[in-house]
């Protein structure tokens, strides 16, 4: 759904690029006035688990930003092999930390142990001059006067966090300022620190603002807080072609501005504490894997969410989707999911029905028709429960007590019903009364899956309000988004006016702008200033444990506002882009950074929400955004309908390119597996394959999914061809396994792309399960498999591999050993000219009980020379295998034959090999 207007005229380009430089010129003013002298170490020691703990005090107090903090704690453990905590609070007083039930994890001792601890025993002293403490990778060590801390890399000796500066302030740990810094080598690529839309592509830029703060700002905003908050960040570095990645994460939910120089990075934080997690590597797998391992896995998703979605803020009746529906049918593009923005409901109210425009019978109706043939639908609900007496949901809400609060009342705020309160999802009573609300709901509308928008959470307006006397508000005629309650200012606490700005909707607007007032509190007297930025992730786990209960079937939930951790629960759109050819750009790199934040299933409005995209690039976004881990289509009210089959021209781009989609399901729904058991990105920045090759770090026009399908597509207006970078390998196009480039040391290949042509290429050394396609994902899946093996170009010894993950994806769990699942390693090899493919199966039966055959096998890249003799499946010769066709065909060199000479691909068609069981196809190839 929209952001306000107001606030986006606020933020117009030209704004944000002023403001960004009187915050960098502010910014770089300040170094000059060093805060404080640090912190002094006064003691150390081991404790009885291997934790080391000392006490730091203040150096020389200053009242910049407030009082110092006079004595902090520091705790340093290694967790794990590859994984280092280095903890720094109050030693006297317990701080605001993210709460321990809403992301697992080690808990620190409680103060009471630290004034144990500043009572330390010599027994257990360190001397101050020991300044190590080594773990299985990762290395903490630190100086005492002034403290600072550095966290090196045991196998190659890489300092990869250090905190002592000359230049920059030492350590500074006030109330509601916290601050340091790290020093970086120049050759270090930074990914990470978001949610925001970064100009300049995935790499961290020098001087660009990363403010990390919720905020309702339109995703066309660059360089501004957005929806969501993630402060990690991977950092990757090729010394003498080796390269190694680590992450470090500053696990706190305050807001925080984060200046990256490109030799330095210091964190600006307005409360909270020092959290930081360092992760060891040293590939990109192996960091998010590690990431994690820690923060949750990725939730796993229904098969049919790998579909294509359709949606639109305005369809105003049911009769409307239904005609959505029938057209897409009418059309032959594929749709698995239909969904509703608010029109469905009754005056924009959560969990209602509007009566007039969508009855309630009708909608059942239409709801067991498109049930049947296995298609899905979805309906939005805000946070915002309208402040209405004669609304249950409302009713209930304040019979248990449910809303945050201000001066020990509910906190009044105004979103699309008018005047709201907002659940407090920190309350468990609030949890128990959302899970009820939700089963009322699914009772009502048997919905698929939940859409919860405005989380961060957005409010029309600001400060403390009250509900107009004598009038209507909203009036019905104004804008929805303009605010009608009587508001004034809050500046009274110093949570609403902190010392310290932040770059807030980059232009340091006050934090308590169009949102929860700072000073509301939460349960426990939680104040929204520390818990402003887990809004939305609090509210994932309360509607994950909702749909969890629901059916015993797996939740889908789609959340606009995300946090550390959030990807456990719920997918991600990147909110309110644009229709221009910039925001298509810049969609690919927001995507590809929610994979580094474990936040896989992740994809951008095709065609974008508003305003009207032009024809040609609603071809291309199609093309781009058939290859979102999730592909919707969503458009705003005040646009002209866009949907996919609105121009021919567009109807057959997606039927191409979702047409592919649709094949690729099987490999896709693996690639949801293996996020969900280790973390892998479905969408990857190619230097995730190609970390030695430091061509592709700053590439953001070209993505992977998996480890070896690549997608290079049109983002330019008028452009018939793209300019392809190919990193060193054989690569054969998707669309056409005979068209092939050998790219030797990675080379641009200029390639054709006309209008309804999206290039999308398969890498070497990999087996792909592919299957026929279809325009439900539930028909496209029983249909047969193909695989796809790739040698290098006429390679003499080769070896390929590949994965399926199949299970019964309605079922909550997604994990072998339950009997509804079955996983298969495929291999190939090529040597002396014997080429083998099998497969090695755990847990056949699920498969076999379902019927999946493997239908085709063709391998590419085998050199032309001699005949093929010996075909055997399983050890019986393919002449007493009747119905199996065998084919060759030669490749097509679109670049870079070189001395590779001709090559082959050889096809098996009509093998009928049940999926659920080892097999073995053998030939000689002479």
């Amino acid at each position: 759904m929209v952001s306000s207007p107001t606030l986006l005229s606020l933020l117009c380009l030209s704004s944000l690029l002023l403001t960004w430089f009187l915050c960098v010129v502010a910014e770089e003013a300040n170094l000059s006035n060093k805060i404080g002298q640090g912190y002094r170490l006064i003691s150390i020691k081991n404790t009885p688990d291997g934790t080391l703990v000392g006490l730091l005090q203040v150096k020389q107090k200053n009242n910049i930003y407030g009082p110092d903090i006079a004595l902090l704690r520091l705790y340093v453990k290694h967790e794990s092999d590859n994984r280092l905590r280095v903890h720094i609070t109050d030693a006297k007083k317990q701080r605001w930390e993210v709460p321990y039930d809403l992301l697992p994890r080690e808990q620190p001792p409680g103060v009471k142990q630290n004034i144990e601890w500043s009572r330390m025993k010599k027994k257990n002293q360190i001397s101050l001059s020991e300044n190590s403490y080594s773990g299985s990778e990762l290395v903490f060590s630190y100086t005492s006067d002034p403290f600072s801390f550095a966290v090196t890399r045991k196998s190659n000796g890489d300092t990869l966090f250090d905190s002592s500066s000359n230049e920059l302030n030492t350590l500074v740990f006030k109330d509601q300022y916290l601050e340091i810094s790290t020093k970086l080598p120049k050759h270090a690529s930074l990914y990470g620190f978001g949610e925001n839309t970064q100009p300049h592509g995935i790499k961290l830029y020098p001087s660009d603002p990363y403010t990390l703060y919720t905020t309702d700002v339109s995703a066309i905003n660059l360089n501004t807080d957005l929806y969501g908050a993630h402060p990690v960040y991977m950092d990757l570095r090729n010394e003498g072609d080796k390269p190694y990645t680590h992450g470090v994460l500053l696990l706190n939910s305050n807001g925080m501005d984060v200046f990256y120089r490109g030799t330095s990075l210091t964190y600006k934080v307005i409360g909270g504490v020092l959290d930081f997690y360092f992760f060891a590597g040293p590939t990109p797998l192996n960091v998010v894997d590690q990431y994690t391992s820690l923060i949750g896995r990725p939730a796993p998703m229904p098969y049919w969410a790998f579909g294509f979605h359709q949606c639109r803020w305005g369809y105003h009746n049911l009769s409307v989707v239904e005609d959505v529906v029938e057209n897409y049918k009418k059309a032959k593009i594929p749709l698995d999911v239909i969904w509703n923005d608010d029109d469905h409901m009754d005056g924009h109210k959560d969990f209602t029905l509007n009566p007039i425009n969508y009855p309630h019978s009708k909608l059942l109706d239409f709801l067991d028709r498109i049930h049947s043939i296995g298609m899905k639908y979805i309906v939005i609900i805000d946070p915002g429960i309208a402040v209405n007496s004669s609304y249950g949901v409302y009713q209930r809400g304040m019979a248990n007590d449910v809303f945050i609060k201000y001066e020990g009342e509910p906190f009044l705020a105004q979103v699309w019903p008018g005047a709201v309160y907002f659940p407090d999802f920190l309350n468990p009573k609030t949890v128990s009364w959302w899970v009820d609300e939700i089963r009322r709901f699914h009772e009502l509308v048997p919905v698929d899956g939940l859409w919860i928008d405005m989380n961060e959470a957005s409010n029309f307006c600001s400060g403390k309000c009250t509900i107009p006397k004598g009038k209507m508000c909203p009036s019905g005629t104004a804008p929805g988004w303009i605010c009608c309650l009587d508001c004034k200012n809050i500046t009274s606490t110093r949570w609403d006016e902190p010392p310290y700005k932040i770059n807030a909707s980059g232009l340091q607007a006050p934090i308590g702008f169009k949102t929860i007032a700072t000073s509301a509190t939460h349960y426990n007297g939680v104040l929204e200033y520390d818990a402003h930025s887990i809004y939305g992730f609090s509210q994932s786990i309360a509607t994950h444990k909702a749909l969890q209960g629901l059916q015993g079937k797996r939740p889908f939930i789609l959340s606009r506002s995300t946090y550390v951790g959030s990807g456990k629960y719920a997918a991600h759109w990147t909110g309110d882009n644009k229709g221009t050819w910039e925001d298509l750009r810049y969609s690919i790199s927001t995507m590809l950074n929610f994979g580094i934040f474990g936040v896989p299933m992740v994809g951008s409005d095709i065609c974008g929400f508003y305003p009207a995209p032009t024809e040609e690039l609603c071809n291309r976004w199609i093309e781009v955004g058939a290859f979102y881990p999730f592909s919707r289509d969503h458009a705003n009210f005040g646009s002209p309908r866009q949907e996919l089959y609105q121009w021919e021209s567009v109807a057959e781009s997606a039927r191409n390119a979702l047409g592919m989609r649709y094949k690729l399901l099987p490999y896709l729904y693996t690639l949801n597996y293996e996020a969900h058991i280790s973390g892998a990105p479905i969408a990857r920045p190619l230097f995730f394959s190609f970390p030695t090759y430091t061509e592709c770090y700053d590439l953001s026009s070209q993505f992977l999914l998996g480890s070896s399908l690549m997608i290079s597509p049109v983002l330019e207006q008028g452009k018939t061809q793209v300019t392809a970078l190919f990193p060193p390998g054989t690569w054969y196009s998707l669309f056409d396994f005979t068209q092939t480039i050998v790219s030797k040391d990675g080379n641009y290949v200029t390639l054709d792309a006309p209008l309804h042509v999206v290039n999308v290429h398969l890498y070497q050394n990999t087996i792909l399960p592919m299957q026929q396609g279809g325009v439900i994902s539930k028909d496209a899946r029983m249909t047969p498999f193909s695989l796809i093996v790739t040698f290098p170009a006429g390679a003499a010894e080769g070896e390929a591999k590949g994965k399926l993950f199949l299970d019964d994806d309605e079922l909550p769990d997604m994990k072998l050993g339950s009997g509804y699942s079955t996983y298969i390693d495929f291999h190939a090899t090529v040597k002396e000219g014997n080429v083998k493919v099998w497969s090695e199966v755990q847990e056949g039966k699920f498969a076999l009980d379902k019927g999946w055959v493997i239908d085709t096998i063709k391998v590419l890249g085998l050199n032309r020379n001699g005949a093929l003799a010996k075909i055997e499946v399983d050890g019986e010769p393919l002449m007493d295998i009747s119905n199996v066709q065998v084919s060759t065909t030669q490749h097509n060199y679109l670049f870079g034959q070189g001395d590779v000479g001709e090559i082959l691909m050889v096809g098996l068609k009509g093998l009928n090999i049940p999926v659920g069981t080892n097999f073995a196809v053998t030939w000689n190839h002479l």
